[in-house]
């Protein structure tokens, strides 16, 4: 969840948490189904995704590993941001590296 602290304004900012996205976080079980069908309400990109970490900081470690599986399915260079160096912040250029 350290991660999820440090590198939550990336995360804001780049993450697609498109209807596609948030079901399959709820299809593995990483988010509830009402959490997924609140989310989808939820029009702008940002407030969704702000409310998406909300949902995650008070879900286990084990759903939150669920959500970097499906974000490196998704979008790869941000579930590294995730996994790199104890979650140190890196620039998102920076993950042609």
């Amino acid at each position: 969840m350290r991660k999820l602290s440090i590198n939550g304004v990336q995360l804001l900012d780049h993450i697609v948490a498109d209807d596609k996205f948030v079901t399959e976080l709820a299809n593995v079980g990483c988010i509830t189904w009402p959490q997924r069908e609140h989310l989808v309400k939820i029009m702008q990109p940002r407030d969704r995704n702000d409310k998406l970490m909300e949902l995650l900081r008070r879900r286990s470690v084990a759903d939150f590993n669920l959500f970097i599986y499906i974000l490196g399915k998704r979008q790869p260079s941000l579930a590294s941001l995730l996994k790199r160096n104890g979650g140190k912040t890196y620039s998102v250029n920076r993950f042609d590296d």
